[in-house]
């Protein structure tokens, strides 16, 4: 598996692929390292994400200075994994406005679909919203992507 780096994001074809792969690698029965969460509700927790930042969902902002700034900047650029357990937004949280898991593979089959539509090439995601980060570049919104669905992946050892 190719090391999470200060490169990784969602717009090279290199960890677009390693990330799909470890999607793939997902069954029923993986089980959570930490967090709440079970395999089938992370997936669905995934695709909302990602649809937030399609502009396909909405989600409320949680956005002050320090978020915008130190803490982003942190997030995207520190060669540091996610701690667990960080609060989401409600509106893709599992157990309140996230979309509740249904059938394992057509959930699958949706992150999938959110992920390569997220990391398509000429989307123009500059200045889009980011609910906890603010306006993103979209080279931002790429690494944070690739992040996002690594710390969700490793939870469960994928």
């Amino acid at each position: 598996m190719i090391p999470s780096s200060l490169l990784a994001h969602l717009g090279h074809p290199v960890y677009l692929t390693q990330i799909l792969q470890r999607v793939a690698a997902l069954t029923p029965e993986s089980r959570a390292r930490w967090g709440k969460m079970n395999v089938h509700q992370m997936m669905c927790h995934l695709a909302d994400s990602f649809e937030v930042g399609l502009g396909h969902r909405t989600a409320s902002t949680a956005v002050s200075f320090l978020q915008r700034t130190i803490v982003k900047w942190g997030a995207l650029y520190l060669p540091a994994r996610w701690p667990q357990g960080v609060p989401t937004r409600p509106e893709v949280e599992q157990g309140a406005g996230g979309t509740p898991p249904a059938e394992f593979e057509s959930d699958r089959a949706r992150l999938v679909r959110r992920v390569e539509e997220f990391a398509k090439p000429g989307r123009d995601l500059d200045g889009l919203m980011h609910p906890t980060f603010g306006p993103l570049t979209e080279a931002e919104w790429m690494r944070w992507g690739y992040l996002h669905a690594d710390h969700h992946l490793r939870q469960f050892g994928a």
